[in-house]
Order: C-alpha cells, then structure tokens, then sequence
C-alpha cells in the first residue's frame, strides 16, 4: 500500500511513540501528518523537527479521544489512522475508572469515528500486556492471555473491538503488541516512568542503581525508533486486520540490563537489591519476550537496533538535552 499523497491523522502523535512515527511518516510521500494530542503526556518540543515540515501540523484545537465531536473533525477528509493514545500501565492501576473511560472507550469511540470518516485503514496500539506472565517463549501471538492488571485487561477489550469493527464494518485495522519499548521522549523523571530512565538517574546523579528482587526477570527490549517504524509499515502493508508483536526476541534479564547501562556509562556503582513489595510480587510479569516472525513475515518488519545501540542513543540524547545533569525526583 502506498503513502504516496496520503493524509494521516497521528492519535497521541507528541507523545514518547507517537512523536517518532510522525517523523517517520514525514519520510514517505505523504500529502500531510496532523498530530491529535490532549498534550497529557506527550510535548509540543517532541515535534519541534517535525513541525518545520509543512506537510505536518497540530490539530489547532488539541484533542482528546474522549471528545467524540472533535475527534470527528479531526478526521474528517484523512485517508488513515494512527492511534497511540492510551493512559499507561501504572496510571491505570491507580485510576482505573479513568483508564476505562480513556482506553476502552476512547477506542470505541476512535473505531466508531474511522467508520464514520471512511478511513482506509487504523493502526492501533495494544501492548505485550496483554499476555501477562509467560507460559511459553518466545511468545507468539497465540499465546493465551494471561492478564491479571487493568492495563491489560483495557488492551485485550480494545483488541476484542478492533475485531469486531473489522468484521462488523469492513475496517482494516492492525494491533501492534509493543514489547519493553525505551527511548528518547520516554518520561525521564516522572513517578510513572520506565525502567531504563530510573536506572539512567539514579547512575547519573552517582547513586546505585536499584533492583527489585533478584534481577532474573527478563523482558524483550526494543527501541522506539524500530517501533515507529513498525507502525508505518503496518500502515503501509497489504494486512487488513491482525496482531502482532514489536519486539527484538532478544531475552535481557534486568541485572543484564544494569550491567549493560553501567558499562555504557563506564561507571562502577554498586547495584543495590531490594525485596519485592507484596502488592509488586503479585503482579509483576517475570518474564515476556515476544515472538519476532509473524510481523517479518506478514509486514516486513525487522528490528534495527541492539539493547547495546539503543541505549547508546538514548545516553547521548540525555546528554545532548542536558538530562544527564537534571535533579533526581524518582
């Protein structure tokens, strides 16, 4: 399928993913990418690049997939969708009304907008979470659902709709499982940030980094670059409807993850171990590592770049914006 003059509405386009695949769609043939954001999580400065491109703009009123009116207008005349909207994994176990609202019924209220505007195709995101703790591994996209957290749980229901759009509409409409993504734009400092960044402060304000548990836990790392171009391919791909993981298949226990980070960082901090709260040992994930071959073989996608490359570029943009000297607040 090509791009070629094709108009682009990009759902939570300023924010961590979303800001990436608004500069990766600059680099086809497309007539113009309008970014959708309530500006929650995402930055306006995450685009400031893209936005010099006239082809790209912000929708002049921002938006919210809760507001069905203006979600409407702003798709009005696109020819394809690209939603990254959702309220994360620890926003939804402390608000989980407010997960509901955003991520089951903002999904609804996007499909049910795409129909309505005709769009050619939605690529939406979902999230490895919807298979909880491994059963087997890699995990291929028939792995049974294994999901104890509301995150989750908002993931598998809009993967059950997007369903039922495709078959009850005719929509196309493909689901990207993301694995452990990292990267620039990814929150650095706030209480609800990922992993990479904690360890990253803690090593860069000269304290030991922090381990819950034993560090065996293993997860399938994939930088955000690789994951934004993921969704254009999908977006491009002859596939009218499926699921598929955006992953490396590469297992990166968390004690392999610190010592990867400190010898990037070429320090010689200690790594510091703590045992798991009661409320975190019930619902941590142990282990996921995604299956790679149903998205190589059915949209072309390959992972670029190594755990060692990714948070390389990722170090260096820390140290280009001057994050790498920013206060500790996590």
């Amino acid at each position: 399928m090509e791009l070629k003059g094709a108009k682009v509405l990009v759902i939570g386009g300023a924010g961590f993913i979303g800001s990436f695949v608004v500069k990766e769609l600059l680099k086809e043939e497309v007539e113009k990418v309008i970014v959708y954001d309530n500006f929650a999580r995402g930055q306006k400065e995450y685009l400031e690049d893209s936005l010099r491109d006239p082809r790209c703009s912000l929708f002049p009123i921002g938006g919210d997939i809760r507001e069905i009116d203006i979600l409407n207008k702003a798709m009005e005349g696109m020819d394809y969708v690209v939603c990254l909207a959702a309220m994360w994994l620890l926003h939804c176990k402390d608000f989980p009304r407010t997960a509901f609202d955003v991520n089951i019924a903002g999904t609804f209220n996007i499909l049910e907008a795409c129909v309505k505007n005709n769009i050619k195709k939605l690529v939406w995101s979902s999230s490895a979470s919807v298979y909880g703790d491994a059963i087997e591994l890699p995990m291929t996209e028939g792995h049974p659902f294994n999901n104890k957290n509301f995150y989750g749980a908002s993931k598998i229901a809009g993967e059950a709709m997007c369903t039922a759009f495709n078959d009850r509409y005719g929509l196309p409409v493909i689901g990207l499982r993301y694995m452990n993504v990292y990267g620039p734009h990814q929150d650095q400092t706030a209480a609800y940030t990922g992993v990479v960044p904690i360890m990253l402060n803690k090593i860069e304000a000269n304290e030991s980094p922090v381990i819950n548990g034993d560090g065996s836990q293993a997860y399938d790392f994939i930088y955000v670059e690789d994951v934004a171009r993921c969704n254009v391919q999908a977006l491009k791909s002859d596939v009218e409807h499926g699921f598929y993981n955006v992953g490396t298949e590469v297992q990166t226990s968390i004690k392999e993850l610190c010592d990867k980070i400190l010898e990037l960082k070429q320090s010689d901090l200690k790594v510091k171990y703590n045992p798991y709260s009661e409320d975190d040992a019930r619902a941590l994930v142990q282990n996921r590592i995604g299956s790679r071959k149903k998205a190589e073989e059915e949209l072309g996608f390959l992972y670029k770049y190594s755990l060692e490359e990714g948070l390389q570029k990722l170090i260096d943009w820390r140290i280009a914006t001057g994050l790498d000297k920013a206060p500790l607040t996590v």
